[in-house]
């Protein structure tokens, strides 16, 4: 796999790059309320800058249904980054049409771009392979070089990330190289004790990778709303607590397979309503009432799961325990991630909500070894899977391109 630093060797300057980037940030309406994600592709940019290429930034945010919808733009991302570098950042108001076309050829060297959001064109996660590849075309038509650096999208077999590799010379950025090493060493031979913290909402969503990680650790600790499936599997009542009740069986069997490895919260925190100022009480786990909501793990499991931490010398820790968004609620995710960050041993903060929440929560990152940006893409790499963007990153070679003349967009997103 070819790296941003064997580009920069080559020499970039005066060449366009078109820079797939994870600028999927939460909204409330145009604000944006954690620009970690853009934080974590600014040494991408400013290295590409400094080099002397002028940067074409594409990213998908949310999930529009492949036409354009105002609550998913991404211009309050482009003013944000601009903000970040200290430099104008252009916005085209599409993807591939007029709008793109005139952005990207007034860039100038060093200049920076952002394109509207690639799912407002039903080409970037087409699953017909001939309107992906002709979206991916457009796209690569406008640069010289690809680069990837949006590992949460790396296990999308989409057009800007798996299509477009095989149309441009293609290279990992510094922020994909760094995923790829951390997931490594949790694969490969982690030290042990290796714990692992999982938690979310819903088990049918981490069902997988509890699978697949269950016979390699030395304890999986499940909190969060997914551990109410767990223990009804255990034959107790959860009262309204979320519950996928199709997924019952299925736990009791991992937690008979694995019965000494899977730990679940001892009490919880519920609630009569998921509000701020609900009533609220602690139980144990045998004595959830009826018409309750369990919203958090309670504190006598954040001191469980904070022995099981103490020892350990490898740590991932994907899911906040508990709606970590409300105070009430707050304190199970706040107990375990203290604890995480006490361990003497290398600590994985497993992208998504788990990131956000440190965040959120005030705690400081570099008190962890690593936050990744891409939650899914690291749990099905922890699962094995084949991630499509890296597989592209490995194995293309480019056969298209021209910066010269963009071709008339074949799938355009009406815009611009």
């Amino acid at each position: 796999m070819r790296s941003l630093d064997d580009l920069l060797r080559q020499g970039v300057s005066g060449r366009r790059v078109l820079l797939r980037a994870d600028l999927n940030v939460p909204l409330d309406g145009t604000t944006i309320t954690d620009d970690g994600r853009i934080r974590a592709v600014l040494p991408t940019v400013r290295a590409l800058r400094e080099a002397g290429a002028s940067v074409v930034v594409v990213s998908h945010l949310g999930r529009p249904k492949g036409a354009p919808d105002p609550r998913y733009s991404l211009a309050p991302v482009a003013a944000r980054l601009g903000e970040l570098l200290g430099v104008p950042v252009a916005f085209a108001t599409d993807t591939v049409g007029d709008s793109a076309r005139a952005t990207v050829a007034g860039l100038s060297t060093s200049d920076v771009a952002v394109l509207e959001n690639l799912r407002f064109n039903v080409g970037e996660t087409s699953k017909d392979a001939a309107v992906r590849g002709a979206f991916a075309a457009q796209l690569a038509a406008f640069a010289d070089v690809y680069v990837d650096d949006a590992f949460g999208a790396v296990h999308r077999r989409h057009a800007s990330v798996y299509d477009v590799a095989a149309l441009l010379p293609c290279y990992a950025g510094g922020l994909v190289q760094r995923e790829l090493e951390v997931l490594g060493r949790l694969t490969g031979s982690p030290q042990r004790p290796y714990v692992v913290v999982l938690g979310g909402s819903k088990v049918s969503d981490k069902l997988a990778v509890i699978a697949a990680l269950a016979p390699r650790v030395d304890t999986l600790l499940i909190g969060g709303g997914m551990c109410f499936t767990f223990l009804a599997a255990l034959g107790h009542g959860v009262g309204d607590s979320l519950l996928e009740q199709d997924m019952v069986a299925t736990c009791r069997e991992l937690l008979d397979t694995h019965a000494g490895t899977i730990k679940l919260p001892v009490d919880v925190v519920v609630a009569d309503a998921v509000t701020a100022d609900a009533q609220t009480r602690t139980v144990e786990v045998a004595a959830i009432p009826a018409g309750w909501k369990g919203l958090d793990i309670g504190p006598g499991t954040v001191t469980a799961f904070a022995a099981d931490l103490a020892g350990a010398r490898t740590v991932f820790w994907n899911g906040p325990m508990g709606v970590f968004e409300l105070a009430p609620f707050a304190a199970g995710t706040r107990g375990v991630a203290e604890a995480i960050m006490k361990v003497d041993g290398f600590t994985v903060v497993g992208g998504g909500d788990s990131a956000a929440a440190v965040r959120a929560l005030g705690l400081p990152e570099d008190a962890f070894g690593h936050i990744s940006t891409g939650g899914g893409a690291s749990l099905e790499y922890l699962e094995g899977k084949e991630l499509p963007g890296v597989q592209a990153l490995s194995t293309s070679e480019p056969t298209a391109p021209s910066i010269l003349e963009p071709p008339a967009p074949s799938t355009s997103d009406g815009v611009g």
